[in-house]
């Protein structure tokens, strides 16, 4: 039998507020995500770890879903 596929989610995520005078913690938390600069753009796999990530430095990204 084939196997069935499964369509992957994903979720776009944005950062739009600067790092600067931002936590260490939540730093190391954008560039998990892969983003570095303002306006940088990422589709990331939505995974629990994921929303993890955006749920911590919720003030700092947007979510384009």
């Amino acid at each position: 039998m084939a196997k069935k596929e499964t369509a992957v989610k994903t979720v776009r995520v944005r950062l739009v507020k600067g790092l600067r005078g931002v936590q260490s913690r939540h730093r190391l938390s954008v560039k998990a995500l892969g983003l570095g600069k303002l306006n940088d753009v990422r589709e990331l796999k939505d995974s629990p770890q994921v929303r993890g990530l955006i749920n911590t430095v919720y003030y700092l990204v947007r979510v384009e879903e």
